[in-house]
Protein backbone atom coordinates (compact mmCIF):
# COMPACT_ATOMS: atom_id res chain seq x y z
CA UNK A 1 0.00 0.00 0.00
CA UNK A 2 1.35 3.43 -0.86
CA UNK A 3 0.62 6.71 0.86
CA UNK A 4 1.21 10.36 -0.05
CA UNK A 5 4.73 11.39 0.97
CA UNK A 6 5.32 14.22 3.42
CA UNK A 7 6.34 16.90 2.90
CA UNK A 8 4.20 17.08 -0.22
CA UNK A 9 6.34 16.99 -3.36
CA UNK A 10 6.34 15.65 -6.90
CA UNK A 11 8.17 12.55 -8.12
CA UNK A 12 10.21 12.16 -11.30
CA UNK A 13 7.02 11.65 -13.32
CA UNK A 14 5.48 14.92 -12.16
CA UNK A 15 2.95 13.12 -9.98
CA UNK A 16 2.36 13.43 -6.27
CA UNK A 17 5.17 11.50 -4.57
CA UNK A 18 4.18 8.31 -2.78
CA UNK A 19 5.81 6.42 0.06
CA UNK A 20 5.41 3.13 1.89
CA UNK A 21 3.16 2.75 4.91
CA UNK A 22 6.04 2.52 7.44
CA UNK A 23 7.59 5.72 6.08
CA UNK A 24 4.17 7.40 6.08
CA UNK A 25 3.72 6.50 9.75
CA UNK A 26 7.18 7.95 10.52
CA UNK A 27 6.08 11.16 8.76
CA UNK A 28 2.96 11.23 10.95
CA UNK A 29 5.07 10.82 14.11
CA UNK A 30 7.26 13.76 13.04
CA UNK A 31 4.21 15.89 12.32
CA UNK A 32 2.82 15.27 15.81
CA UNK A 33 6.16 15.99 17.49
CA UNK A 34 7.05 19.17 15.59
CA UNK A 35 3.62 20.80 15.28
CA UNK A 36 2.91 23.36 17.98
CA UNK A 37 -0.50 23.49 19.59
CA UNK A 38 -2.53 26.25 17.98
CA UNK A 39 -0.65 25.92 14.67
CA UNK A 40 -3.47 24.06 12.91
CA UNK A 41 -6.62 26.11 12.62
CA UNK A 42 -9.16 23.29 12.68
CA UNK A 43 -7.24 21.25 15.29
CA UNK A 44 -5.89 23.72 17.85
CA UNK A 45 -4.81 21.02 20.32
CA UNK A 46 -2.88 18.98 17.71
CA UNK A 47 0.83 18.50 18.28
CA UNK A 48 3.45 18.15 20.96
CA UNK A 49 5.31 21.40 20.30
CA UNK A 50 8.74 19.83 20.72
CA UNK A 51 10.52 22.82 19.19
CA UNK A 52 9.29 25.14 21.98
CA UNK A 53 10.59 22.87 24.73
CA UNK A 54 14.20 22.97 23.55
CA UNK A 55 14.46 26.58 24.73
CA UNK A 56 14.16 25.43 28.34
CA UNK A 57 17.17 24.68 30.54
CA UNK A 58 18.31 21.07 30.21
CA UNK A 59 17.36 18.99 33.25
CA UNK A 60 16.00 15.61 34.30
CA UNK A 61 12.62 17.25 34.93
CA UNK A 62 12.53 18.63 31.38
CA UNK A 63 13.38 15.20 29.95
CA UNK A 64 10.57 13.65 31.99
CA UNK A 65 8.12 16.32 30.85
CA UNK A 66 9.06 15.80 27.21
CA UNK A 67 8.62 12.03 27.57
CA UNK A 68 5.12 12.44 29.00
CA UNK A 69 4.13 15.10 26.46
CA UNK A 70 5.34 13.02 23.50
CA UNK A 71 3.72 9.83 24.82
CA UNK A 72 0.40 11.58 25.40
CA UNK A 73 0.37 13.38 22.05
CA UNK A 74 1.19 10.22 20.11
CA UNK A 75 -1.51 8.28 21.98
CA UNK A 76 -4.09 10.99 21.39
CA UNK A 77 -3.42 11.66 17.71
CA UNK A 78 -1.99 8.39 16.40
CA UNK A 79 -3.52 5.87 18.81
CA UNK A 80 -5.47 4.23 15.99
CA UNK A 81 -2.32 3.86 13.86
CA UNK A 82 0.47 2.94 16.30
CA UNK A 83 1.01 1.34 19.69
CA UNK A 84 3.68 3.33 21.53
CA UNK A 85 6.01 1.03 23.46
CA UNK A 86 8.57 3.49 24.83
CA UNK A 87 9.66 7.12 24.67
CA UNK A 88 13.12 8.14 25.87
CA UNK A 89 14.67 11.59 25.91
CA UNK A 90 18.35 12.43 26.13
CA UNK A 91 19.43 16.02 26.49
CA UNK A 92 22.83 17.65 26.32
CA UNK A 93 24.08 21.16 25.61
CA UNK A 94 23.74 20.86 21.81
CA UNK A 95 20.71 18.62 21.18
CA UNK A 96 17.62 17.00 22.58
CA UNK A 97 17.22 13.45 21.22
CA UNK A 98 13.80 11.81 21.40
CA UNK A 99 13.59 8.08 20.68
CA UNK A 100 10.13 6.62 20.08
CA UNK A 101 9.62 2.85 19.94
CA UNK A 102 6.29 1.77 18.49
CA UNK A 103 4.45 -0.91 16.55
CA UNK A 104 2.32 -0.18 13.50
CA UNK A 105 -1.10 -1.64 14.27
CA UNK A 106 -1.99 -2.52 10.65
CA UNK A 107 1.10 -4.67 10.07
CA UNK A 108 2.49 -5.36 13.54
CA UNK A 109 5.87 -4.06 12.38
CA UNK A 110 7.99 -2.68 15.23
CA UNK A 111 9.95 0.49 14.61
CA UNK A 112 12.16 2.87 16.49
CA UNK A 113 12.64 6.48 15.42
CA UNK A 114 15.26 8.84 16.81
CA UNK A 115 14.63 12.52 16.29
CA UNK A 116 17.24 15.08 17.24
CA UNK A 117 16.42 18.72 17.81
CA UNK A 118 19.27 21.24 18.01
CA UNK A 119 19.30 23.45 21.08
CA UNK A 120 19.90 27.13 20.25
Amino acid sequence: MTEIDFPLRFDWRGRTAATTQPDHVRDLVEQVLFTSQGERVMRPTFGAGLMHLVHEASSAELAGSIEMLVQGSLQQWLGAVIEVADVTVRSDEATVAVTVSYAIKASGEKREERIEVPVP
